[in-house]
C-alpha cells in the first residue's frame, strides 16, 4: 500500500488516530436504554436523557378530565319526587270525585295541569315564536277538555283530530310572522310534541266516562306516581350505578321505581272489581311505570346534552317540572288505549 498516502487513510477512517493527533474523536453514545439512537434524535432527545417510551398520551388525560361526574342534589331529588306525588294525587283524586253530571271540576283540574305543561315544555323546547305556540297549545287544551266533556260518546278521536289542526294554525302563524322557513321546519317536531302533550291530558276526562275508565286511571296513574317518587327518592339516597356521568340519575332508582310501580298496580288490581285482576293490574302498571321512568330519564339526558353543547339552561322551575309532567302526559293516552283494547 505504498501508493496510498497517510492523509487518504485519515479521510476514510476518521476515527483512527493519526500521527500528530493528540486526542482521538470519541464515538457518538446512544441514548440511555435505546439501542442505535442518535444523540440529537428529535423524538428521543439528546444523548444521556432519560426518556420513557411508555408515557401516557396527553389527549387521553384531557378527555378524562373533561368528563366530570355531575353531583346529585339530594334536596332537589326529594323536591321533584314531592311534585310528582302531588301531581299524581291530584289527577287520581279528581278522577275519583268526578261523576256522570260532574265532569267540569275534573276538567278544571286537567286544564290547570295543561297550563303547567305548556309553561314547562315551552321554556324547555324553545320553539320559534314561543308566545304563539304557547297560546295555540293552551287553546287546543281548552277545546280538547270541552270535547271530552260535551261529546255524546266518549272518544279520543276528536282529540286526535284537534292536534293537527292546532299544528296548522301554528305553522301558518309562524309563516305570517316572517319566521325563517328552516327554523319552522326544524322546530316542527318539538312543536308537535308540545301540542300533542297538552291534548293528551284530555284523554283522562274521556276515560272517566267509560265503565272501567276511572279504575284504569287510578291503576295506571298510581303506577306512574309511585315509579317517579321511588326513582327520585332512591337517587337522593343511593344514585348508583350512574347511568351517565353527565346525568345525575342512578340505575337503581330507575329499576326500583318501575318494579314498585308495577307492584302497586298489581295490588290495586287485586282489590278492584272485574275485569281487574292482579295480573291485569300488573300489566297496566308495568307499561305505565316503564313509560314514566323512561320519559323522566329522557328529559334529564336532553338537559345534559344542552348543557354539554354550551346552550343556556332551561329556567330551573320549568326544568325540574318537565319530567313528571311529560310522564303523566304520555301515560294518559296509553291508559286510554289499554282500557279500550285490553280491558274491554
Amino acid at each position: 500500500m505504498s501508493g496510498v498516502s497517510s492523509g487518504t487513510i485519515a479521510g476514510v477512517f476518521p476515527s483512527v488516530p493519526q500521527d500528530g493527533d493528540r486526542d482521538p474523536q470519541p464515538l457518538p453514545r446512544a441514548a440511555a436504554g435505546v439501542y442505535g439512537a442518535s444523540p440529537e434524535d428529535p423524538v428521543l432527545g439528546r444523548a444521556g436523557d432519560d426518556v420513557s417510551l411508555d408515557e401516557p398520551d396527553e389527549t387521553e388525560d384531557e378527555e378524562e378530565q373533561e368528563i366530570q361526574e355531575v353531583p346529585v342534589r339530594r334536596q332537589l331529588s326529594v323536591a321533584i319526587a314531592g311534585f310528582a306525588g302531588l301531581l299524581g294525587a291530584g289527577l287520581i283524586l279528581g278522577a275519583q270525585t268526578s261523576g256522570p253530571d260532574a265532569r267540569a271540576p275534573y276538567a278544571i283540574v286537567i286544564f290547570g295541569v295543561q297550563l303547567l305543561f305548556v309553561l314547562a315544555w315551552t321554556m324547555a323546547l324553545r320553539p320559534p315564536t314561543p308566545g304563539l305556540v304557547a297560546g295555540v297549545a293552551v287553546a287546543a287544551g281548552l277545546i280538547a277538555d270541552y270535547l271530552a266533556v260535551a261529546t255524546d260518546e266518549p272518544s279520543i278521536l276528536p282529540l286526535l283530530l284537534l292536534a293537527p289542526v292546532a299544528m296548522v294554525v301554528v305553522v301558518v302563524g309562524q309563516l305570517i310572522g316572517k319566521v325563517d322557513r328552516l327554523r319552522v321546519r326544524d322546530a316542527f317536531g318539538t312543536t308537535l310534541l308540545l301540542v300533542v302533550g297538552v291534548v293528551s291530558f284530555s284523554a283522562l276526562i274521556a276515560l272517566t266516562r267509560k265503565p272501567t275508565g276511572t279504575q284504569a286511571v287510578v291503576v295506571c296513574l298510581t303506577a306512574v306516581a309511585v315509579a317517579l317518587v321511588v326513582a327520585r327518592l332512591t337517587d337522593a339516597v343511593f344514585p348508583r350505578p350512574r347511568i351517565a356521568p353527565q346525568v345525575a340519575r342512578g340505575a337503581t332508582g330507575i329499576i326500583l321505581g318501575a318494579m314498585l310501580g308495577t307492584l302497586s298496580a298489581a295490588a290495586l288490581g287485586s282489590v278492584l272489581v272485574l275485569p281487574f285482576t292482579p295480573a291485569k293490574g300488573a300489566i297496566l302498571g308495568l307499561i305505565s311505570a316503564g313509560i314514566a321512568v323512561l320519559v323522566d330519564l329522557a328529559v334529564n339526558f336532553t338537559e345534559a346534552g344542552r348543557s354539554m353543547a354550551g346552550e343556556a339552561p332551561t329556567f330551573w322551575v320549568a326544568r325540574h317540572m318537565q319530567g313528571p309532567l311529560g310522564s303523566f302526559a304520555l301515560a294518559a293516552p296509553v291508559t286510554y288505549a289499554l282500557t279500550v283494547f285490553f280491558l274491554s
